[in-house]
């Protein structure tokens, strides 16, 4: 192979449909861990963002130090954004009084603006190109945004829009079919596509877990969140165990 050929491995996977069977189970069990945290266990919001904080930036510390691809961190690493940005969008929706629409926005607007400042100092937002302790920070921080704007979102979908949790899922879940259909279909940019597609998953597995766990006067299953959170992280466990996973690649 010339150097000019050399392939270089990107720290983050190969994006396959057991991808995104797995992000859609990460996203969901950051609802119902987050909430068991908060809310059953009575830590509240704050405290429960300060411990998932620490966890978080652990789990990037280890991941970013590390010198390849390794599935097992990786999605540790995912879960742990989605479970403080699940904390995080509460605290500041609820406790701080933003609300859910307010939330939503501000949100959206550091997630642009951390896709913006990406792309000007690195070039690229694909993930084939993380393959940098400097390009795996912008990463994070990007889903780090992407985890917590999506929490919001489903919690507004559901509530303030009266849509419901089945509702919600029906509306995330047609949106990302039809981004399924522009990436086959279409030319609009896979790495844009892959980007709407990331941030509609974490609204998806916000009203998904709120579906399981919250109580049917609201429209929930009532299970409980210890056992849902126990349940998804068995089926992502497993996933990660029993499918092939390889990091994505850039060909030079």
């Amino acid at each position: 192979m010339t150097a000019e050929n050399k392939e270089v491995f990107s720290k983050v996977p190969e994006v396959t449909l057991v991808f995104w069977f797995i992000k859609i189970l990460a996203t969901t069990l950051g609802e119902t861990g987050g909430d068991a945290v908060s809310m059953s266990m009575n830590l509240g919001y704050l405290v429960g963002t300060g411990i998932f904080s620490v966890i978080f930036i652990l789990a990037v510390f280890a991941q970013v130090s590390a010198r390849k691809f390794h599935p097992f961190l990786y999605w540790t690493t995912i879960i742990a954004t989605t479970t403080v940005g699940t904390t995080l969008a509460d605290f500041s929706d609820r406790s701080l009084g933003v609300g859910y629409a307010g939330g939503t926005s501000v949100l959206f607007v550091l997630l642009m603006a951390s896709l913006f400042i990406w792309h000007r100092t690195m070039g690229s937002v694909a993930i084939d190109t993380v393959n940098s302790p400097k390009s795996e920070i912008f990463y994070w921080v990007t889903i780090m945004f992407s985890q917590t704007l999506g929490t919001a979102l489903g919690d507004w979908t559901a509530d303030t829009a009266g849509l419901g949790y089945a509702g919600g899922a029906v509306v995330f879940g047609t949106m990302l079919g039809a981004i399924a259909g522009a990436y086959y279909w279409t030319r609009i940019s896979h790495t844009t596509l892959f980007w709407a597609a990331f941030i509609l998953t974490r609204p998806l597995g916000a009203v998904v877990g709120d579906f399981l766990d919250k109580p049917i006067h609201e429209g929930g299953l009532a299970l409980s969140r210890y056992s849902a959170s126990a349940t998804l992280l068995l089926l992502i466990v497993s996933f990660i165990f029993f499918c092939s996973h390889k990091p994505a690649k850039q060909t030079h």
